[in-house]
């Protein structure tokens, strides 16, 4: 006995045309047989599902599947009515559950010719000998941030032993994956080649960070600059930008600067004072003579 067609796609009996249609293009697309050699079971699965396909495509066969006129093989309950399931080859010239539906479905799936198809027998047969995509090839490029930033191009290796130019947009972000078109494996029997994927992985900085477009730096300035204040220049992976600091500025100040970012975003520059010489004794001198017992006091307000 066949089984439910509604069961073998995954819908619901409410399901659209256009929901069947969807269902038995992802179904066939990973249980045809060019896709699973020598696999019976999913021939035979790709079998159901065609056969299912068939028979919820053809308005007038589902109507009478629905109302119990005939059953999920598309035979006829009344031992006296017409029917079989040749209810569909009568619409093989054109219609919904035809020979030409079927053509185009799996042209869009595979890139074939699938002319004088029999859905009966599966919609398989000589499609060994037809073009067909070559394989994607796969690859993990691991870049610096700073390399991330800038884009550029980069020469790699492939598994296969191919050698790629690969070109980094500005501004890549970590885990993207980049596709070049045709530089895969080589298609079979003329087929189009299939294409290259590569994986980014951007590595993190010490003192740089993104959030989106929105670049962060943790920029180190001297005590001195921090002191007496000033223009500083802020190297930056395409040239440098000038930051202008007030006199007295604390570590932890965050200073905005609009559209030095990545892509058109802001520039978040956030200040780290260091101490180029911790045991300088005129540092040190100056400390003492500074110091009036009230440092602690800036803790009082921690909790």
């Amino acid at each position: 006995m066949a089984k439910d067609p509604y069961k073998l796609l995954g819908v619901p009996r409410t399901a659209s045309d256009a929901d069947i249609r969807k269902a038995y293009r992802a179904l066939a697309k990973k249980l045809h047989p060019d896709v699973n050699p020598g696999n019976k079971v999913a021939e035979t699965k790709f079998k159901e599902v065609t056969a299912a396909y068939n028979l919820l495509s053809d308005k007038d066969l589902r109507a009478r599947y629905d109302s119990g006129q005939v059953d999920a093989s598309g035979q006829q309950q009344n031992p006296f009515g017409a029917g079989g399931f040749g209810g569909f080859r009568r619409t093989g010239a054109g219609g919904p559950g035809g020979n030409d539906d079927m053509a185009d479905l799996f042209s869009s799936l595979f890139g074939m010719n699938m002319g004088g198809m029999n859905p009966n027998r599966g919609g398989f047969g000589q499609t060994a000998r037809r073009p067909k995509k070559g394989a994607d090839i796969r690859y993990k490029l691991n870049l610096t941030f700073i390399e991330a930033l800038k884009g550029g191009s980069k020469k790699v290796r492939m598994g296969d032993g191919k050698t790629l130019n690969v070109k980094i947009p500005v501004g890549v972000e970590d885990g993207v994956t980049l596709r070049l078109r045709g530089k895969g494996q080589a298609g079979v029997n003329g087929g189009a080649p299939g294409d290259a994927k590569v994986d980014i992985s951007v590595g993190s900085h010490k003192y740089f960070s993104r959030d989106g477009n929105k670049l962060r730096l943790t920029l180190p300035i001297s005590l001195e600059e921090a002191i007496l204040g000033g223009k500083i220049k802020v190297p930056m992976p395409d040239g440098s930008v000038q930051l202008t600091l007030p006199p007295g500025t604390n570590s932890g100040k965050t200073f905005r600067l609009k559209g030095k970012g990545i892509k058109g975003g802001d520039l978040l520059v956030t200040t780290q004072i260091i101490l180029k010489d911790p045991k300088n004794k005129d540092l040190k001198a100056w400390a003492e003579g500074e110091s009036d017992g009230s440092s602690g006091k800036i803790r009082d307000k921690l909790l």
